[in-house]
C-alpha cells in the first residue's frame, strides 16, 4: 500500500466531507452522547393514565397523578422509582366527583404540588348535568404524606375573567424569582379558538392577582388540526431560560407538543417576552408506534443529574369514535438532552419496552 501524498489528502477529505458533516451534526445535537449512566424507562411506566404529572418530593418519592379513563376521581400513587409506579402498592383514590352540580363530571388533568408545607391538587371538572361547563378547582392536604390524612376542597380557582361562563382547564403552578405563578388553558369567546394559554401571578395557592395574560393561541397549522388548541402547559427552568411546553390539536394522533421560550430575566407577564417554536418539539412517530404524544410534565432523577420528560401517548393510530372515549393514553418517560445553546432536545419517542 503506497503512502498518501499531499495532493491525495485533500481529495480524501473532500470525499469524506458529507459523512464528516453528518457525524458533526449528530454530535452537535447533544451536549454529551447517551451514556451508560443515563436512566432507562420501561415504557409505558403507567398504563391508561393521561395528562401525566409527576413531582419528586423532598422525601425521595415520586408522586404521580393523571386523568383516569372513567373521568370520575383523583388518584395518587408514589414510588421511589418511575419504573415502580406501575406496580406500587402505595396508591389511593383521594377524591371522588360530586353526584350533582359542579365538580360532577369530566374530572381531568390533576396536578400535585407541595406549597409552603401543604399539598395541593389542581384539576378540571365539569357540571354533572352540563359536562362541558369546565372549570378549575383545588383540594388541600397538610399531611406530610399526601396519601394519608384528609383532603379538603378549596373551591374554584378563578381567573378573575369570564368566571361564570368559564371554560378553563390544565392549571399548573411554578415559582420564578420568588414569585409564584399560575398557568392554564382557557377559551376566550371573542377569539375563534378552542383554548389559549394564560399566565397570572398568585397571592395564595388558590387565588391569582388580577387577570391572566394570554401568552399563546393556536396559529400554526399543526396547532389547529380538527381543533384549535393550546393546552396542558408545563414549565422547565434551565440555562438562564424559561421553557413552557404545551399540547396542540385534537387528542388523537395529531396531538403534539409545542414550546415557548423566554429569557430568565424577562417579564413573564409580557407576551412579547415569549418566542414560540415554529414546529412541534415532540410529535407522532409511526415507526416507533407512539401516537399523539403530549400533555407532559417535567421531573429529574433523584440525584438531579438528568431531566426527564413525562408524557402520554397511544401505541396505535386508529381510534373508533371520540378519542376522549379511548382509554389507552399511556404514561411514558424519557431523558431530555440539551443542545449547545441550552435548548432542550426532547428526542424522538422510543417504542414501548425499548429502553
Amino acid at each position: 500500500m503506497r503512502s498518501l501524498t499531499l495532493p491525495t489528502l485533500p481529495l480524501l477529505l473532500l470525499l469524506a466531507a458529507p459523512a464528516l458533516a453528518q457525524t458533526t451534526e449528530k454530535l452537535l445535537l447533544l451536549d454529551h452522547p447517551t451514556s451508560l449512566n443515563e436512566p432507562t424507562f420501561h415504557n409505558p411506566i403507567v398504563k391508561q393514565r393521561a395528562d401525566s404529572q409527576v413531582t419528586l418530593a423532598a422525601d425521595g418519592y415520586y408522586y404521580f397523578t393523571g386523568t383516569v379513563p372513567e373521568y370520575d376521581r383523583l388518584e395518587l400513587r408514589r414510588a421511589k422509582s418511575l419504573n415502580d409506579l406501575a406496580d406500587t402498592k402505595e396508591i389511593k383514590t383521594v377524591w371522588k366527583k360530586h353526584d350533582a352540580g359542579p365538580m360532577g363530571s369530566h374530572i381531568w388533568a390533576p396536578e400535585i404540588h407541595n406549597i409552603d408545607g401543604k399539598w395541593y391538587m389542581y384539576f378540571a371538572a365539569g357540571d354533572a348535568k352540563n359536562v362541558w361547563d369546565i372549570k378549575m378547582y383545588a383540594i388541600e392536604n397538610d399531611s406530610p404524606n399526601p396519601l394519608e390524612g384528609p383532603w379538603k376542597e378549596r373551591g374554584q380557582v378563578k381567573t378573575n375573567w369570564n368566571d361564570d361562563k368559564q371554560f378553563a382547564l390544565d392549571g399548573t403552578t411554578f415559582v420564578h424569582h420568588n414569585q409564584r405563578y399560575f398557568l392554564w388553558a382557557e377559551r376566550d369567546p371573542a377569539i375563534k379558538t378552542n383554548t389559549n394559554l394564560y399566565l397570572a401571578k398568585m397571592d395564595s395557592p388558590t387565588t391569582i392577582v388580577g387577570q391572566g395574560v394570554m401568552l399563546s393561541k393556536p396559529e400554526f397549522p399543526w396547532e389547529c388540526v380538527k381543533y384549535k388548541v393550546n393546552e396542558g402547559p408545563a414549565v422547565l427552568q434551565r440555562n438562564g431560560k424559561v421553557f413552557l411546553t404545551y399540547s396542540a390539536s385534537a387528542t388523537d394522533a395529531n396531538y403534539c407538543m409545542g414550546m415557548l421560550t423566554a429569557d430568565d430575566n424577562a417579564d413573564l407577564l409580557d407576551p412579547r417576552s415569549w418566542k414560540k417554536s415554529p414546529e412541534p418539539v415532540l410529535k407522532t412517530d409511526a415507526a416507533a408506534h407512539v401516537f399523539g404524544p403530549g400533555h407532559n410534565s417535567f421531573t429529574t432523577t433523584p440525584d438531579g443529574k438528568f431531566d426527564i420528560l413525562v408524557y402520554h401517548a397511544r401505541n396505535y393510530e386508529k381510534i373508533t369514535g371520540d378519542p376522549l372515549n379511548d382509554p389507552n393514553r399511556n404514561t411514558r418517560a424519557q431523558v431530555i438532552h440539551w443542545s449547545p445553546d441550552g435548548t432542550p432536545l426532547f428526542m424522538p419517542p422510543v417504542p414501548d419496552q425499548a429502553p
